[in-house]
């Protein structure tokens, strides 16, 4: 696994923490990338204008994707200030440390 650090760029935010989120090396891919952030921070993707390697890199491609290294800080630019419309609360199967099996089991 590829360990990145995420966070929203949004310097108005009160925490403007970064999250770590973790990457299948064999699927090193912007859209995985994408989807995988998206769905730790709760942003829409479709919100997303682009992915910044801090301090001022723009990602653009899966090569640019499959260069980073363990621990490389992320930003999410968003396209949308308002900001009802930039979170979405995530289903409960993409929530990280969800278990189908375990939700599925009865007492």
């Amino acid at each position: 696994e590829l360990v990145l650090k995420v966070r929203i760029q949004n310097p108005n935010l009160r925490e403007n923490d970064f999250i770590e989120i973790e990457l299948d090396r064999q699927e090193l891919t912007y859209k995985e990338l994408l989807r995988v952030s998206c769905c730790e921070l709760g942003v829409n993707p479709e919100h997303v204008q682009k992915i910044r390697k801090l301090p001022n890199t723009m990602l653009r491609k899966d090569k640019d994707v499959a260069r980073l290294q363990d621990f490389q800080e992320l930003e999410l630019v968003l396209t949308v200030s308002d900001k009802k419309l930039l979170f979405r609360v995530p289903t409960l199967a993409e929530r990280s440390g969800y278990n189908k099996k375990a939700s599925e089991l009865t007492y």
